[in-house]
């Protein structure tokens, strides 16, 4: 087939976006575009944008501006300058004003308008205009996220959320949660069986209050494991998932089948009740450490990793306390920590006492501090012990080692020997190098018991 074009992507933000993503990128590969090395070369350049935090739009915005000016040289040199596609959050939140504020933009497609894709593809391939939808176009899951030759994919059962935390802006961009047909997802899941994929990732925003009908998150979760079982598929992650929403039908599930994986991402967000509930988090401290303990029970070879904020307004040393309190109690391999960022347009922007930049930035470092011991503790457990890689590519430090990731979501390099991304093997593991272990080849390419 004759190329029609080429395009050039940016994904920032969330794995939901690296999936919508991969969507879009399907969607110009069935018409027959091409990728191009870069946007000067492309003729159609896309950004999908996150809106989590002020220093993301910030750095969009940025590169908003350097695509401009390329355009305008591209412009002055004569040749025909890309059309430059703005997709994601930042598009849900600020709409066509982005057109105002950046002149290059062509198009801006929020989260809910996906479907209008192909009508912009056909007004470029045609050089006709572009037919706006008579109605604003309903919010539709992709049918596949499947990046070509990949071994991994995210696949979303869920979109949106009804929770509207305090500091959170995703309600706002993405709208309330709708669930995916599980028929959709059952059918997903067999074309990525086909195409040898070894491991999926379920995304939603809030991923386990999914409920289709009388179908509800556990119950999926049971249709999953068995539509895998003797499939490529070897691997099941899921995320993000809401401690409030984690039910014990979840967590036997998940422990009586051995194709989820023993990590789980549980964002407790803060230690503190009181903040908690000014955070509208609903659920308190002691319930997340109750529930990290039935896990722990019923699967006692889980980790965990978590999001953690501190600098929240009102947080008090004591609140502090309780947060360091709680990660010594549950001890997460690794965090993704940061201080409160006021989201305009959120309930928490406009609350009272806040906390000093230079306070918050030496309370992360308190916390981060804590999070590196607990991961080096909780890793130099694990020396001596035997674990199925999945490989994940050659080591960037070192081209004679590939890197891999344990169920628990542990790095581990081992010698190449012709090793290949997407390759099972067993090793075990005998030195750490920073947070990454070094492995001993026991079974390459089988990891059956």
């Amino acid at each position: 087939m004759k190329s029609r074009g080429t395009y050039f992507f940016e994904t920032y933000g969330c794995q939901m976006n690296t999936a919508e993503s991969l969507a879009l990128e399907l969607v110009l590969r069935e018409r027959g575009w091409e990728a191009a090395p870069g946007g000067k070369a492309a003729d159609l350049v896309l950004l999908t944008t996150c809106s989590v935090r002020q220093t993301a739009e910030t750095r969009l915005r940025g590169r908003l501006a350097q695509y401009q000016a390329l355009k305008k040289n591209l412009c002055r040199e004569g040749k025909k300058p890309f059309t430059l596609v703005v997709s994601g959050c930042m598009a849900s939140r600020l709409g066509e004003t982005l057109k105002e504020d950046f002149s290059a933009v062509d198009y801006v497609v929020d989260t809910a308008s996906r479907s209008v894709f192909p009508r912009i593809l056909e007004a470029l391939e045609t050089g006709g205009p572009y037919a706006e939808p008579e109605e604003k176009p309903a919010f539709s899951f992709s049918p596949f996220h499947l990046e070509e030759g990949a071994f991994r994919s995210f696949l979303p059962i869920m979109h949106g959320c009804n929770n509207f935390c305090s500091y959170c802006i995703v309600p706002y961009v993405r709208g309330r949660e709708i669930s995916r047909d599980p028929a959709s997802i059952a059918e997903e899941i067999s074309l990525l069986s086909q195409r040898g994929v070894k491991e999926i990732t379920l995304l939603g925003q809030n991923v386990n209050s999914y409920r289709w009908r009388e179908q509800d998150f556990p119950g999926l979760l049971c249709c999953i494991a068995g539509s895998v079982r003797g499939s490529s598929i070897e691997r099941v992650r899921f995320l993000s998932a809401n401690p409030r929403d984690f039910s014990p039908e979840t967590v036997a599930v998940m422990a009586e089948n051995s194709c989820f994986c023993r990590h789980l991402h549980l964002p407790v967000q803060h230690g503190s009740n009181r903040i908690l509930e000014a955070m509208n988090r609903r659920y308190t401290r002691e319930s997340y450490l109750a529930l990290a303990g039935e896990l722990r029970k019923a699967m006692p070879d889980i980790s965990f990793s978590t999001d953690i904020m501190v600098g929240f307004p009102g947080e008090t040393e004591r609140d502090l306390e309780e947060t360091l309190e709680l990660m010594e109690g549950v001890k997460f391999l690794y965090a993704y920590m940061y201080h409160f960022n006021p989201r305009e347009g959120t309930a928490a922007f406009s609350l009272p006492r806040r906390i000093p930049e230079a306070l918050k930035r030496e309370r992360l470092g308190r916390v981060i501090a804590l999070q590196k011991r607990h991961t080096v503790e909780l890793l130099q457990d694990r020396l001596g012990t035997t674990e199925c890689i999945l490989i994940e590519g050659i080591s960037r430090k070192n081209a004679e080692e590939v890197i891999g990731r344990t169920e628990r979501d542990e790095m581990v390099v081992v010698p190449r020997r012709g090793l290949q991304a997407g390759t099972m093997v067993k090793a075990r593991l005998v030195s750490l190098r920073g947070n990454t272990f070094r492995g001993r080849l026991l079974c390459p390419g089988d990891c059956s018991d």
